[in-house]
């Protein structure tokens, strides 16, 4: 069974920073199979989920508009974790924030979940 484990979030006041941390386990799961993507999304009260930011096992990146310039997406394969840092956190940005990894034919994997609230 393959899990996806956030952790990071948390309250922390405009232009502020967290970073968030998202590792992979369990199950036969090729976590570095050529061609996957693992990315960040984020979910706010009464919205549709959305895009943060992608990265491929080419370490290749993209991100929102929104979070161009304040946000980076890395990984650590040998750990295979996933990582956001965000800095000038703005209180537009807060929501449940989700991990995917990504492969077609091969999986599609989200972790449970972190918040991140960013107040004035």
């Amino acid at each position: 069974q393959v899990q996806l484990v956030e952790s990071g979030g948390g309250l922390v006041q405009a232009g502020g920073s967290l970073r968030l941390s998202c590792a992979a386990s369990g199950g036969i799961f090729n976590f570095n199979i050529m061609g996957n993507v693992m990315g960040w999304y984020r979910q706010a009260p009464g919205k549709q989920r959305e895009l943060v930011a992608t990265i491929n096992t080419d370490s290749s990146t993209n991100y929102a508009d929104s979070v161009k310039g304040r946000f980076t997406i890395s990984r650590d394969n040998a750990k295979k974790t996933v990582y956001l840092q965000m800095n000038s956190l703005k209180p537009e940005d807060t929501a449940v924030y989700y991990c995917n990894w990504f492969r077609p034919g091969y999986g599609n994997y989200w972790g449970q979940g972190t918040q991140v609230t960013v107040s004035s």
